[in-house]
């Protein structure tokens, strides 16, 4: 698929790796729907980059706003005339802890829903508030391509460190869910691909302390660092222009295996 004018809907678009993305993407051509719950960081990202990124302040857990905000996309692409080519549920959260403390007191009910919410039950909300609009989308090519699903898991999905349960359960369930949606969307010529990055320098990494960061600098491979935001927009890129590459979970961790203590 080309990036050239086709519209793409980004999640946490404002900010870290979905900014990246936003920029990628914006850089190439498309046009950029940034949904974020920041006001601040998406009118400044929108202004930045000029018409071709639009922002629509959207919390990802209210599913009556984030339909609403859906449908003034929907708007946006008509006034344009650039039809939606991908959809990039990029908004995530990590909250640490253990299902029972060193005290044997359960976790709070509340933490979990808080990293499920936003990390499983809001993707699959805004997959299901967008699909119509993609399904009826004029094919691009002789294959019939209607669009591209890029989904973010995480290296945690295949190697969680310990007091990573929560975040854990949730990118393992968008690993999971790669090939179901690439074979349910099949007959409407839409792709589904999930990038599972590693440890990169972002607002979440860096509230990291020196030790932390130093720890799981060592137990990379090669680069021994933290992968840089651009290098996932670019796998991003990659995956939405290479039409076979469909089903599949991608691993960005530079060859990195995390063992179970540091």
């Amino acid at each position: 698929m080309h990036i050239k004018d086709r519209t793409f809907i980004i999640t946490g678009g404002a900010s870290g790796l979905g900014l990246a993305t936003t920029e990628d993407l914006h850089s190439h051509g498309g046009y950029v729907a940034i949904l974020d719950l920041n006001p601040d960081n998406g009118s400044k990202v929108a202004k930045q980059l000029g018409e071709r990124v639009r922002f629509f302040e959207a919390d990802v857990t209210d599913s009556k706003r984030q339909q609403e905000v859906i449908e003034a996309v929907v708007r946006w692409t008509k006034e344009t005339g650039k039809e939606i080519g991908g959809i990039i549920p990029a908004a995530g959260v990590g909250l640490p802890g253990k299902l029972i403390d060193r005290h044997n007191t359960p976790i709070d009910m509340a933490k979990l829903d808080f990293v499920i919410d936003i990390n499983l039950r809001a993707v699959l909300d805004f997959l299901r508030l967008c699909l119509p609009h993609m399904t009826t989308v004029k094919p691009l090519d002789g294959d019939g391509e209607r669009g591209v699903i890029i989904m973010v898991s995480s290296s945690a999905a295949f190697d969680g460190q310990p007091g990573q349960l929560s975040y854990a359960a949730t990118k393992g369930a968008i690993r999971s869910m790669t090939l179901v949606l690439a074979r349910d969307l099949a007959v409407h010529g839409i792709r589904c691909v999930t990038i599972a990055p590693a440890m990169f320098d972002t607002a979440m990494t860096a509230k990291m302390s020196d030790k932390v960061r130093s720890s799981l600098v060592r137990m990379m491979e090669f680069p021994k660092r933290p992968g840089q935001a651009p290098e996932f927009a670019l796998t991003v890129r990659q995956a939405i222009e290479n039409t076979y590459l469909n089903g599949e979970c991608i691993r960005l961790d530079g060859g990195t295996r995390m063992p179970s203590k540091m």
